[in-house]
């Protein structure tokens, strides 16, 4: 049916409507008293005349037929009873100025006031029978356990109830909720929208068998990772598929749909309580001004964009150069302030020319080479990118007036005992001396692992548990920090709105994972058994791997700043002269430099590195 057909009909079903309250709440005062339904004709014409002129212009007013009632909810509801509110309002105004110039008009001298009890009557009236003409459209819609696989909703809170509203959304057609389950024993057999919370999480497996539960959907996003495991731990112990919605970041920002309802990932169980961002404060250093990321291809590098875009800047530059990745970032942030950027942090002409045509006011340094076996054997392209790359950004930035410059670094950073750790510390000398000379905030933010990250662990064992395994892990002590991607880019953003200038910031990774705990539960997410379905296999620590990685040394100790998550460290003393030599020499040497003379360089600025731990 068109829009104007539907619209003709609804406007002539409502004018049916509304004379059916008016007739029916005159019926209803004057039933006992038929002797006065003659003296009221007048006043009963003029009110179904008014009625049916002024009260479907006021629904058109407030937008009524324009709404699809299908998917009507608390603002569809509040909207019809403000413009019932008025229309009948509007009523009897008219009623009673005509009732009040009665006496001196002559043609309309028998018009009585109209009874106080017939308007009441007639408001609700309107309100109830055009309100339930429309509500009913939504009843009308399939539901029951015929419409789709059973669903069991862990949470009868707010996201439990969005995710209830995308299943209705979607006709069912992804799955009937059967009932909540919630640890609140104040919420147990109550109802919401209709769906009942049938008990605690202890009673998950009971509740699977006797209603024939097919799927459970966690719809708990503040939860913690122990809490997480513990849920997965029970719904393990039943034949229901296990889903999980969105972090609470996604539902807040209004990205839910049926189809983000996904498989529980090890990321989940790992994860801690949301990053409380200090809007006001982010906001002021972002918004309005013009963001360089590099890197801005890779895993931290692009969700920094995506994170810095909700602030408000004037445009983003995204650096980085992998055409592939770029264009990919590029595409989804279409429509966006964005400006893509391909070119080498290692070329200081090039990087010059780009902070030229753009002045960046802030710039997040995401780039860098990270893979510590592969730098292992290219320690040359470690000290070119990680070092020499980090110089040419930070000395352009200093040159165009940049207000901020934060560097991603790692906490194998630390008492370095690889090359790539040791690139990372160096470039974080680079921005402590820059920052000496410079009217530019330099900073560094350091952190571990990143769940989910290009070359993190996590799809490597993903890949050797698709294959049958076996899956390889280094060390059976190994271990080593994570967080997530959007986590850990949320405490870089945060972090840059806190420098002052010179300091390495560490983010709170939490407790250390043993990387077998890892690989153990990914296996058993996976479906399968650790050892009796996907073997285990120890292979030995790689060149350049730690079995502990550290956040801190001694000498830096740590210092709590105003967020809780965010520490920072003390400066160690660096050797300016011996700096300048190493990237001084690296400049004029660069990838003919042997192994050895590396080597012996970072001795020089890093006595405590160690090639062979």
């Amino acid at each position: 049916m068109s829009r104007l057909k539907r619209s003709v009909l609804q406007v002539s079903l409502d004018i049916f409507l509304i004379n059916f309250a008016l007739l029916a709440s005159f019926y209803l005062r004057l039933e006992e008293r038929p002797g006065e339904l003659t003296q009221y004709r007048p006043t009963y014409l003029a009110a179904a005349a008014a009625a049916t002129l002024l009260i479907p212009l006021v629904y058109r007013f407030f937008g009524l037929y324009r709404r699809i009632w299908r998917y009507a909810s608390i603002g569809e509801l509040w909207s019809l009873t403000v413009a019932s509110t008025a229309g009948v309002g509007a009523v009897v105004v008219i009623l009673f100025c005509l009732s009040f110039v009665a006496g001196s008009i002559p043609a309309i001298g028998a018009f009585r006031r109209l009874p106080h009890i017939v308007s009441v009557l007639f408001w609700l009236s309107v309100m109830l029978l055009t309100g339930g003409a429309r509500f009913i459209q939504r009843a009308r819609y399939p539901r029951g356990p015929a419409a789709g696989k059973k669903i069991l909703i862990i949470g009868a809170g707010d996201a439990g109830l969005v995710a209830l509203r995308e299943l209705k959304n979607g006709d069912y057609r992804y799955g009937h909720p059967v009932g909540f389950v919630d640890d609140a024993p104040e919420k147990s057999g109550l109802m919401l929208q209709g769906v009942p919370v049938l008990g605690s999480r202890r009673d998950i497996p009971a509740l699977v068998r006797a209603r024939g539960v097919e799927e459970i959907i966690i719809a708990i996003p503040s939860a913690s990772g122990q809490e997480l495991r513990e849920i997965a731990d029970i719904c393990k112990k039943t034949p229901a598929a296990l889903k999980i919605l969105p972090g609470v970041y996604d539902i807040l920002s209004g990205k839910l749909t049926v189809s983000a309802i996904r498989e529980v990932e090890v990321e989940d169980l790992l994860g801690r309580a949301p990053v409380d961002l200090n809007v006001a404060e982010v906001a002021g250093y972002l918004n309005g001004g013009t963001i360089l990321v590099t890197g801005a291809g890779g895993s931290i590098g692009s969700e920094l964009c995506r994170q810095i875009l909700q602030f408000g800047p004037r445009r983003v530059i995204l650096g980085g150069h992998g055409e592939n990745s770029i264009f990919a970032i590029q595409q989804e942030l279409q429509g966006s302030p964005v400006i893509a950027e391909i070119f080498d942090i290692r070329d200081e002409q090039k990087v010059r020319r780009v902070f030229a045509e753009h002045s960046p006011t802030v710039v997040f340094h995401a780039a860098a080479h990270k893979h510590v076996p592969l730098m292992e054997h290219n320690p040359e392209e470690a000290m070119l990118s990680n070092v020499l790359g980090t110089r040419s950004l930070a000395l352009a930035a200093s040159e165009s007036g940049a207000r901020a410059f934060i560097m991603i670094s790692t906490d194998k950073a630390v008492h370095p005992a690889s090359v790539m750790g040791a690139s990372k510390r160096i470039g974080e000398m680079i921005i402590q001396d820059m920052n000496a000379r410079s009217a530019t905030k330099f900073a560094a933010v350091r952190f571990g692992n990143v769940l989910g990250s290009r070359g993190s662990v996590v799809p490597t064992f993903k890949s050797q548990i698709r294959r049958g395994g076996p899956v390889t892990v280094t060390h059976p002590d190994m271990t080593r920090y994570f967080m997530t991607i959007p986590e850990a880019c949320q405490l870089v953003i945060q972090a840059g709105a806190m420098a002052a200038g010179g300091e390495v910031f560490v983010l709170d990774m939490g407790q250390p994972v043993r990387i077998v705990d890892l690989a153990a539960e990914l296996i058993r997410l996976s479906g399968f058994e650790p050892s009796a379905d996907i073997p285990i296999v120890y292979t030995g620590i790689r060149p350049g791997e730690k079995l502990h990685e550290e956040l801190l040394t001694e000498e830096e100790g740590a210092t709590a700043t105003g967020h809780r998550r965010i520490f920072v460290g003390r400066p160690n003393h660096i050797d300016t002269e011996a700096l300048h030599s190493f990237v001084e020499k690296l400049r004029a040497r660069g990838s003919v430099m042997e192994e050895e003379e590396i080597i012996a360089g970072i001795r020089t600025l890093l006595p405590e590195f160690r090639a062979d731990a």
